[in-house]
């Protein structure tokens, strides 16, 4: 069978789509893809691409030949294929399969591997391409729960290279050796100063002196979450505030530096386990 060489996989898989399948993709940055899709029957035929993908499999059985072997996936396991590896895919049963995946070019995940190894280091190859993986899935999940800001981006990168490292067997995902209190304060000042608008990645590793990945270690390590997440709740801190007022949620939103009601309503009930409407209706209840 012919090979197909893409960039991602999202020409092979187009040109197979049969009428019950279906796919949506997103490029929220360059080097880096979201695909979203079900299929029933064969998803598509032999291909390879020059980015790393790592998938989430959330319904049905997915089956698919990759260096040698057949595999098989099934919900909630994760499908991680090194770059360049000729594979294909197909539904285990006729109810189909739906997947979300994500592709990264080698030189972002380059990047993130090496802050954690504390040098150059080969990319995480898996032997095992499916398997169970949970810090994987909830770095899959969150990329395609929430618009991908600079920081967002940061972490999925981060969190992809660090669960791969890991289930590779590979040194350096583990403990922060060296911290630069100074410079995480710097960031943190400045995410409290910005935090109604998109900051940039660029933007902290010039006021700290660090990578945007060495900074992502140590900003956790002295401050427990990452740099992204801290952003989210100092604007979810700010909304709290706007929301006593009575102002509409839509503006509140939008002055919080979210980009629409429905990312707030999400992250507010990520945080507090309430929606913003249930949450403002128990306040003025109390008085």
């Amino acid at each position: 069978m012919q090979t197909q060489h893409t960039r991602s996989a999202g020409e092979g898989l187009e040109r197979s789509c049969e009428p019950t399948s279906w796919l949506r993709s997103l490029a929220p940055a360059p080097g880096v893809e979201l695909f979203r899709a079900r299929f029933g029957g064969e998803a598509y035929r032999k291909h390879r691409h020059d980015t790393y993908a790592i998938g989430l499999t959330d319904s049905g059985v997915q089956v698919f030949d990759y260096r040698g072997a057949q595999h098989a996936s099934r919900p909630g396991q994760i499908v991680a294929l090194y770059p360049d590896e000729a594979h294909d895919g197909r539904a285990g049963t006729r109810a189909g399969f739906g997947y979300r995946i994500v592709y990264v070019e080698p030189r972002l995940l380059a990047e993130a591997v090496r802050a954690l190894a504390g040098a150059p280091a080969p990319l995480p190859f898996l032997r095992a391409p499916v398997k169970r993986d949970a810090r994987l899935a909830r770095a899959i999940d969150a990329a395609f729960r929430a618009p991908l800001e600079p920081l967002a981006l940061d972490a999925l990168i981060g969190g992809l290279a660090e669960g791969l490292m890991a289930a590779a067997g590979q040194p350096g995902h583990g403990a922060v050796r060296r911290v630069n209190v100074r410079a995480v304060e710097r960031a943190r000042q400045l995410l409290d100063a910005e935090r109604t608008r998109v900051v940039h990645s660029r933007e902290l590793e010039s006021v700290t002196g660090l990578t945007r990945y060495d900074l992502a270690r140590q900003f956790r390590a002295v401050l427990g979450t990452s740099p992204y997440r801290y952003l989210v709740m100092r604007r979810l801190d700010f909304a709290r505030q706007r929301m006593h007022g009575g102002r509409p949620l839509a503006e509140v939103a939008a002055d919080a530096g979210f980009a629409d009601q429905a990312h707030f309503t999400r992250a507010f009930r990520a945080a507090f386990g309430l929606t913003p409407a249930r949450y403002r209706a128990l306040r003025a209840a109390a008085g």
